[in-house]
């Protein structure tokens, strides 16, 4: 079965507006266009349009998505079975969420007492988990299953108040990198080099030991995959580049 612009786009619950979007940036290009100007889409068009809302959803832009499904490596049951672990992830997640709220509001109605640790568990078991799904598969591969389980132990380990402070880090890093990439700060420089420490300190909450073969791999990392681009880059691009050029130079890679 063949679909207009209008048509796909109710069917999918985007706007025609998207698809044209989607067509003139090379991301999703119709089946054929009629002697009348129309553009029809068929199955193989609705596939990969069902695959760039997965990876929106995920939170990828659009040039990320279309690196992905234009490589020619690309495995599209590979990605649904990716899609479905995250999803399942996010409910876990989200159900931890939920408890957290239902027994604070308890505790704070005077119903049964929370301990400051189950405050906060919620809050990491969901940062462990999102990046567990997201990026798990890529780092076990590189670093193997122990040295991220005991990545994990680390971060759930954490008190209160480390866990307040790993995610201070964490915004901090990112306001640094933007602000030097807008800046057109050198990487080797000393904010470079400023932000290359930050991001180790950043990194020791949830590493037992630092090397720094490992903080240099983990950066490059940062540029090799489309994801971890996607999150330094969600401000302004070129964070992730700048941050694997200032580790380089921190680590002398």
């Amino acid at each position: 079965m063949e679909y207009t612009v209008k048509a796909l786009a109710e069917l999918a619950g985007v706007t025609p507006r998207t698809l044209r979007w989607y067509d003139r940036m090379g991301l999703l290009k119709p089946l054929r266009t009629t002697e009348a100007g129309y553009r029809l889409y068929g199955p193989p068009q609705l596939d990969r349009l069902q695959d760039i809302l997965f990876y929106r959803e995920l939170g990828l832009d659009l040039a990320s998505i279309r690196t992905i499904l234009d490589d020619p490596a690309f495995d599209r049951q590979a990605a649904l079975q990716s899609h479905l672990a995250e999803l399942k992830a996010r409910r876990v997640r989200l159900d931890a969420l939920i408890l957290t709220v239902q027994r604070t509001i308890d505790d704070a109605k005077g119903g049964t007492k929370m301990t400051d640790h189950e405050k906060f568990e919620a809050f990491k078991r969901n940062a462990v988990a999102a990046n567990e799904a997201a990026y798990g598969a890529e780092i076990r591969q590189k670093y193997g299953d122990a040295e991220v389980d005991r990545a994990n132990a680390c971060v759930l380990a954490l008190t209160q108040e480390e866990y307040a402070q790993w995610k201070s880090l964490g915004d901090a890093l990112l306001q640094a990198l933007s602000a030097a990439v807008k800046a057109g700060a050198d990487p080797a420089g000393p904010e470079g080099q400023r932000i290359a420490a930050l991001h180790r300190r950043w990194l020791s909450y949830s590493w037992e030991a630092y090397t720094p073969q490992a903080h240099a791999g983990l950066a490059e990392l940062y540029v090799a995959d489309p994801r971890f681009t996607a999150y330094y880059d969600r401000e302004v691009p070129g964070c992730a580049a700048f941050l694997r050029d200032a580790v380089r130079v921190y680590t002398k890679a």
